[in-house]
């Protein structure tokens, strides 16, 4: 087990941490944020994410999980008391037991794996984090291979994002790029290495409802943004545009709830061929 550094004032690293909370471009300059929760820990240390560093609590005896957490890491272990531990924790709740400083992956395309099964999910200029990890969630759930954020958007490690993804953010590649570009030159090599994606957009006016298409084959899923839907360039770039059939009143779904309708009739296509 690491040596212990102890730390019980609102010192310089302290408040480095709680920037990582509220500030993307720390964040993304540090290379860090911050996790809590046993199962979200749990999963990114059974998935060998890289973790910078341990927080626990000075004033309490800590549980079994804790305790084999930090025995077994050669992360640095660091003990806060509650009241500082509070405030890195969620807003209005207890202090966690034990939060992880998470080392933040590169956003390489290439940490997306493409074979004959694959299916992937582009969610473009989304502005709500809590999308992306419900996104994540339900693309981990229904066998997905990653998720693809692309142009101006919210936080893939904005903490919204982390806590609702309950842990896949670690099970499911999550890269963010700049625009739609990046994203079809890397279907490009794929299909030139033999895997034919067919790049398949979400919308109300699509030209098939989704369960009469074909989600078997290598497919990438295009969902817009939660105001304004698919963009006029994805539009164009899409293979296909599908639709999901609604009887009620409402118009759309929520793009969360879009995806997760569409990844479990992929799902449900694949279990039944």
């Amino acid at each position: 087990m690491a040596a212990v550094q102890r730390i019980s004032s609102r010192n310089a690293r302290f408040q480095v941490w709680q920037s990582l909370l509220t500030n993307r471009n720390k964040r993304q300059r540090a290379g860090e944020f911050l996790v809590q929760g046993v199962r979200p820990i749990t999963v990114a240390v059974e998935h060998g994410w890289p973790i910078r560093a341990l927080i626990h609590d000075s004033h309490r005896s800590l549980s079994q999980w804790a305790r084999e957490l930090l025995h077994q890491s050669d992360a640095e272990h660091v003990s806060m008391s509650t009241e500082l531990l509070a405030e890195l924790g969620e807003k209005g709740e207890a202090a966690p037991e034990v939060i992880a400083v998470m080392e933040m992956p590169a956003d390489d395309l290439d940490r997306i794996k493409v074979g004959p099964d694959f299916l992937g999910v582009v969610f473009d200029r989304p502005t709500g984090p809590g999308n992306i990890g419900s996104i994540i969630r339900s693309a981990d759930a229904f066998g997905a291979d990653g998720l693809i954020v692309t142009g101006h958007a919210a936080d893939v490690y904005d903490p919204k994002s982390v806590r609702a993804s309950t842990g896949s953010i670690f099970a499911l590649p999550a890269v963010r790029v700049p625009s739609q570009r990046e994203v079809m030159e890397w279907v490009g090599r794929e299909r030139s290495r033999g895997n034919p994606v067919v790049v398949v957009g979400t919308d109300e006016h699509g030209e098939a409802d989704v369960f009469d298409f074909d989600l078997t084959q290598p497919t990438l899923l295009l969902i817009g943004n939660e105001t304004s839907g698919l963009s006029v360039a994805w539009r164009e770039l899409a293979d296909h545009l599908v639709r999901i059939p609604m009887t009620g009143s409402a118009s759309s779904l929520n793009a969360a709830n879009a995806a997760t309708a569409v990844l479990y009739e992929a799902s449900r296509q694949r279990l039944s061929r």
